[in-house]
């Protein structure tokens, strides 16, 4: 028989409906080690099993009981040789594995199968028990590990936010910064205007002042030192005489908005012939402020503009000077301020 044949045969084979010859070759076969078959088989078999609980129950006749003890009295008949020896090989439906595995004593059976039933069950427990721990665990880690992406969404969603509220307020802050410098520029050039055009009014004042008077000549260097005193930037510097002019004296008038600088001096001696007194400010080197005439005893009054800013000036001097004005004083001193 093909194997196709064989595999045919086993529903046969397992609900007991197969010749001797058919089933002697698929016992064979089945012994032989069929994977295929040795799996439908079992499924055959267990369908097989459940065929007896369909059928409904027919009482037995009358005469069966008799017949069954008839039968167990009657005389035991020689068992022909050539018969065992057919029916050696011959195997019931499910018995052929007991050829492979030999049958236990029944209390060592069901021993074993309790033992196996039990272990089977300890078994089933604790894997059980070690899967719902997983799960568990599983589980909160689950709801953890959710609970954290959720926490680091929402704090990097604040993150962003703060950070573009520091880049609109950076953004801000350079415009107003721009906005600051650009008024702080626009001012200072404002202010520097108003200097001047105040510089430039006193200059036309003055000169209308001299110009309107002309018969009061006399008076315009008191007018221009008036002037000078009305001024709130107006710093005073006192001269004292030295030891070549003791009854000598003298100040100076210096207004730092204007830039203008007033010369008056007293007493000091005439000048010799090819003689000038010239003005020095002292920094780290002198600087010649100009120079001048006197006739002795009288009165010198010189008025000086745009003078370099004098607030790093240590000291004010006068000295007497060859004619012409020298980078450096030469001769004695006669006025200094302190």
């Amino acid at each position: 028989m093909t194997h196709e044949e064989l595999e045919e045969a086993v529903p046969l084979y397992a609900a007991g409906a197969l010749e001797r010859p058919e089933r002697q070759a698929l016992e064979t076969h089945l012994l032989s080690g069929c994977v295929s078959c040795h799996t439908a088989l079992k499924e055959y078999q267990a369908v097989a099993a459940v065929f007896p609980f369909g059928l409904q129950s027919t009482p037995p006749p009358r005469t069966l009981k008799a017949k069954i003890m008839a039968a167990r009295t009657a005389p035991v008949q020689k068992e022909d040789p050539a018969d065992k020896h057919a029916a050696k090989p011959n195997l019931a439906p499910g018995e052929w594995m007991n050829h492979l595995f030999p049958p236990e004593s029944s209390a060592s059976s069901w021993s074993l199968r309790w033992g196996l039933g039990i272990a089977a069950l300890g078994i089933l427990a604790t894997g059980a028990y070690l899967v719902w721990n997983s799960y568990t665990a599983m589980t909160d880690t689950t709801a953890k590990l959710q609970a954290l992406q959720t926490a680091s969404q929402e704090y990097a969603a604040q993150l962003a936010s703060v950070q573009q509220q520091l880049r609109e307020r950076e953004q801000t802050i350079d415009r107003l910064k721009t906005e600051t410098d650009r008024h702080r520029a626009d001012a200072t050039e404002l202010k520097e205007q108003l200097t001047q055009r105040e510089a430039e009014l006193e200059d036309l004042r003055l000169q209308f002042v001299t110009r309107s008077n002309s018969a009061h000549a006399a008076l315009a260097p008191e007018i221009e030192l008036a002037a000078l005193l009305r001024q709130k930037t107006t710093h005073a510097i006192s001269l004292s005489g030295s030891d070549k002019a003791k009854g000598a004296a003298g100040f100076l008038l210096y207004d730092a908005r204007s830039q203008k600088l007033w010369l008056y001096s007293l007493n000091l001696p005439k000048c010799p012939q090819g003689m000038n007194y010239q003005l020095w400010a002292m920094h780290d080197k002198p600087v010649s402020l100009g120079t001048f005439h006197n006739h002795g005893g009288e009165t010198a009054h010189r008025f000086i503009t745009r003078q370099p800013n004098l607030s790093t000036t240590t000291q004010f001097t006068i000295s007497l000077e060859p004619s012409g004005e020298r980078s450096a004083p030469t001769g004695a001193i006669y006025l200094a301020s302190q």
